[in-house]
């Protein structure tokens, strides 16, 4: 297990919050932390995208890319279009 060095402050998840929902497309993880507008330790950006996972903010697709899930109007409108069973 990995030991934490260094626990984020609100203001960096928020950074990294606004940059996934700012994002064009789906970034990879890579390229998500290449674009934050501030450095960040990459142990510290995992942790962060580990706590957005784990609170249903953001999924991985399946090649591994992040997409932003909590206020999602697109994802929202397929949802309601959906069948119930």
């Amino acid at each position: 297990m990995e030991t934490t060095l260094h626990f984020p402050r609100l203001d960096t998840v928020l950074m990294v919050e606004q940059a996934i929902q700012d994002a064009e497309d789906y970034p990879s993880r890579m390229k998500l932390w290449k674009s934050l507008p501030k450095q960040v330790q990459y142990q510290t950006f995992k942790l962060i995208l580990e706590y957005l996972e784990k609170s249903h903010k953001i999924v991985f697709t399946k090649d591994n890319k992040v997409m932003w899930i909590a206020t999602n109007p697109t994802l929202d409108a397929l949802v309601d279009k959906g069948k119930e069973y």
